[in-house]
C-alpha cells in the first residue's frame, strides 16, 4: 500500500462515520487554542508549525458534512431564512 492510498482510505473511513455532537465546535476551539499558543511562542520554527496545525484544525472544523458545509446547504436550499436578514 502507498501513501495515496492510505490517505484516500482513511477519507473514505472518516466521511462514512456519523459526526459526533459538537465535534466541530472542539476542533475549532483546538484550532484557535493552537494558533493563541503559536503567538506565544519565541521560536520561529515553533509559531510556523503550531500555527499551521491551528489553522489545519481550524480549516478542519469549517469543512465537512457537520460544519459549514450545511449550514451553507440549508441557506442554500431556503432553510433557516432568518439567519438571512
Amino acid at each position: 500500500m502507498d501513501l495515496e492510498s492510505t490517505i484516500h482510505q482513511f477519507r473514505k473511513v472518516d466521511a462514512a462515520r456519523a459526526d459526533y455532537p459538537g465535534e466541530h465546535l472542539a476542533v475549532l476551539g483546538a484550532g484557535v487554542l493552537l494558533l493563541l499558543a503559536a503567538g506565544r511562542s519565541r521560536s520561529l520554527l515553533a509559531r510556523l508549525a503550531i500555527g499551521a496545525a491551528g489553522g489545519a484544525l481550524i480549516g478542519r472544523a469549517a469543512s465537512g458534512t457537520g460544519g459549514i458545509a450545511r449550514l451553507a446547504a440549508a441557506l442554500q436550499g431556503g432553510g433557516w431564512t432568518w439567519l438571512r436578514r
